[in-house]
């Protein structure tokens, strides 16, 4: 299981993931550059997720959405804001309609990743997310985000 720390600091208005990987991090890194790849495990079990765009350069767009298994279909965007191949990716996140136009009644978040090298051929991921407002990050918290996540984080093992 990657995941080895969870922190949501409603103070402070971030939740941080933290998993440790076996894999260097340029393979960690392709997590994220390989549309195909990121979607075996951005979503949760699920919920699997479909990149429609995926442009990882800044100012780039990614579309994405995500099925449920009653049919329920959720979007998503993102705009790329760094990147810095293979250890730090910076993007606005937020909830899109079903033609990935930006949803902004729903919160936007700023995510950021940074991937280190351990010993041998392991690596820790550490994801950041940032909210602007304590209702905000709620709203996104009683929609699972904390479980959904470490749900798809979870699946990368297999993966690597």
């Amino acid at each position: 299981m990657p995941v080895t720390n969870v922190d949501v600091n409603l103070d402070s208005l971030v939740m941080t993931i933290v998993s440790e990987l076996s894999a260097s991090p340029q393979r960690v890194w392709q997590l994220w550059s390989d549309p195909r790849l990121l979607e075996k495990w951005w979503g949760p079990p699920t919920f699997p997720a479909t990149f429609v765009e995926h442009d990882l350069v800044p100012g780039g767009r990614v579309w994405y959405y995500m099925s449920g298994p009653n049919g329920e279909r959720v979007d998503g965007w993102w705009t790329v804001d760094v990147v810095e191949e293979p250890t730090h990716l910076k993007f606005t996140d937020g909830f899109a309609d079903h033609e990935g136009s930006a949803n902004l009644e729903m919160p936007v978040t700023t995510t950021s990743v940074r991937i280190t090298a351990l010993d041998g051929e392991r690596s820790s991921m550490r994801i950041q997310t940032h909210f602007a407002s304590t209702q905000q990050m709620q709203q996104v918290m009683d929609m699972g985000m904390e479980e959904g996540m470490k749900a798809a984080m979870n699946q990368i093992d297999a993966l690597l």
